[in-house]
């Protein structure tokens, strides 16, 4: 197990081997936006597996190397995250709400006796995550913004991160991956001026960021970040703009403000035009 964080290195290769159509070893790429539930197959289970199974993870985000999940059958309650985990019968191991540190490279192993069986069944998953940085408009993005409402008039960043476990950055083997950002239509934002979208790679994930000043009409506007390979989409996040309802309702009394001034104003043009 001292040897898990190779696991990282190794999915890199695989990824690289299975998306080109090269065939190997069975292992399992699974791409989820957080806060949905993720089914991990265990490829290796023998009959009768589930007094037999461990689950082990390793990823880089929570700085504590390799974690046993589930041992001999028995989930490990010493696991920050043992009340989101359940073994199949099948012994696939299920993880409901699944987060941004969720992320990373699972093992399922066999014991009988004692006695490991077979080889590790590898399963690598990948979490898109989106989070909202909303600032003033007449300042730039920075994290020393205390403003958390999200109201017209205001500047607002949605960073979305694909974590992964590769250690490498986006444009070392994310290659015929695409993060991008769209509206409700599947239309690229990059093609809108209104938005600014800008990319960038950290250890473990891929960020691609959206700012754009906030309009009265966004009101439950909806944007999406997609991950695609080659075309096909992987899977994506939606973020609906929300206001609050006194927000709303000064929108709608401005609106309404507006069309009483241009009533006024064409009647008083009507009765100019009669004298």
């Amino acid at each position: 197990m001292a040897d898990k964080c190779d696991l990282c290195l190794l999915g890199l290769i695989i990824l690289s081997s299975l998306l080109t159509g090269i065939s190997g070893v069975d292992h399992d790429h699974v791409f989820i936006r957080s806060g949905e539930n993720v089914r991990l197959s265990c490829n290796n289970a023998l009959s009768d597996c589930k007094s037999k199974t461990t689950w082990i993870n390793y990823n880089s985000f929570r700085h504590s190397g390799t974690v046993e999940l589930i041992t001999k059958g028995i989930k490990r309650k010493d696991t920050e995250r043992h009340e989101r985990l359940s073994l199949e019968s099948d012994c696939s191991l299920n993880i409901k709400n699944v987060t941004e540190e969720d992320y990373g490279s699972y093992s399922c192993l066999q014991y009988v006796n004692g006695q490991k069986q077979g080889s590790d069944a590898d399963v690598y998953l990948h979490v898109l995550h989106v989070s909202v940085s909303p600032s003033s408009s007449s300042s730039s993005s920075s994290s020393s913004s205390s403003q958390t409402e999200i109201s017209p008039g205001r500047s607002v960043t949605l960073s979305c991160q694909l974590y992964s476990c590769t250690g490498f950055s986006c444009d070392d083997w994310y290659e015929g991956f695409e993060l991008l950002w769209v509206n409700q239509a599947g239309v690229d934002l990059k093609t809108d001026s209104r938005y600014q979208i800008l990319s960038s790679s950290d250890q473990d994930h891929c960020i691609i960021t959206l700012t754009t000043t906030l309009l009265n009409e966004d009101d439950n506007r909806e944007w999406r970040c997609r991950l695609t390979h080659r075309n096909q989409l992987k899977t994506s996040v939606r973020y609906t703009v929300k206001y609050s309802e006194a927000q709303t309702l000064r929108r709608h009394q401005a609106e309404l403000q507006q069309q009483l001034l241009h009533k006024v104003h064409d009647h008083i043009q009507e009765k100019l035009k009669s004298v």
